[in-house]
């Protein structure tokens, strides 16, 4: 016989007796023992079995030099499993028991952090991105002296570009389906909301761009108005952008901007208004 065959049987008697333990003590009601096993299985990294102790603990040693301790392990044990919507209620809710002592800050950052791990790629819903925001924001305005503000400042930098991404494909998107107003509006939210953004000549081109796409479709009592604005759309470009690599097109954009507004002027020239009687 191999001796790691050998072996198999005792291994199989060790998981059944370690089994038969924690069993006993999770239906005990030594609430020492229970404590003494959860923070046991904890330090081996068995948060599963570990959370089923705390469960029964959290509720019935309130008010014992324990808590504290219990409710610190219980939320990390939440943050181990990557269950992270529980372990951002219980960093905070351990924060908000107990602010005066030594991890109160570091428990404060957790739950924001949990909040950071919730955050969805840019494609899908980003409520739980907007939360981290705040939550975040929220630890460097409780702590403005914590070391772990920078760090607070990097992460929120990244949910920011998450949003920013996810705004700017919806523009793109937009434009692609010549929905130019609704372009528009997407593109300038970005300026707004991003003004740093990577994106910001290509952003300023396609204002420019959509604006007049729109215009060409217009009917012509609108063509005049909606000109101006590429016109002036095209300035905004080139003034920031004095040799923006989209000029070519842009120029050819403006001239035929020009071209539409020079039509437009000699039309208004030509039409006769009739004398009234």
């Amino acid at each position: 016989m191999k001796k790691g065959t050998a072996l198999l049987p005792l291994l199989v008697l060790v998981i059944l007796a370690t089994s038969c333990k924690f069993q006993r003590v999770l239906k005990s009601s030594d609430m020492d023992s229970k404590y003494a096993e959860a923070i046991k299985l904890y330090n081996e990294k068995d948060y599963s079995r570990a959370l089923q102790l705390f469960d029964q603990l959290v509720g019935v040693m309130r008010a014992t030099d324990k808590t504290e301790r219990i409710y610190y392990y219980y939320a990390y044990s939440y943050f181990y499993q990557q269950d992270y919507t529980l372990a951002a209620y219980y960093f905070k809710r351990y924060a908000s028991n107990f602010p005066n002592t030594a991890y109160a800050e570091e428990c404060m950052f957790m739950s924001a952090y949990c909040n950071y791990k919730n955050s969805s790629e840019y494609s899908l819903d980003q409520t739980n991105t907007y939360e981290a925001i705040k939550e975040l924001q929220l630890f460097a305005n409780m702590y403005p002296e914590s070391s772990r503000v920078p760090e607070c400042n990097d992460l929120i930098d990244q949910l920011r570009v998450k949003l920013e991404k996810k705004d700017y494909k919806i523009a793109r998107l937009y434009y692609r389906m010549d929905d130019y107003t609704a372009a528009l509006v997407c593109y300038n939210n970005i300026l707004n909301d991003f003004p740093e953004t990577p994106h910001r000549e290509e952003i300023l081109f396609m204002i420019f761009k959509a604006n007049y796409k729109y215009a060409s479709a217009s009917v012509d009592q609108k063509k005049k108005e909606r000109f101006t604005k590429a016109l002036a759309a095209y300035k905004e470009l080139v003034s920031q952008y004095p040799s923006t690599s989209y000029l070519q097109e842009a120029n050819t954009l403006r001239d035929k901007s020009q071209k539409e507004m020079n039509d437009i002027a000699k039309k208004e020239k030509n039409t006769v208004v009739p004398k009234t009687q």
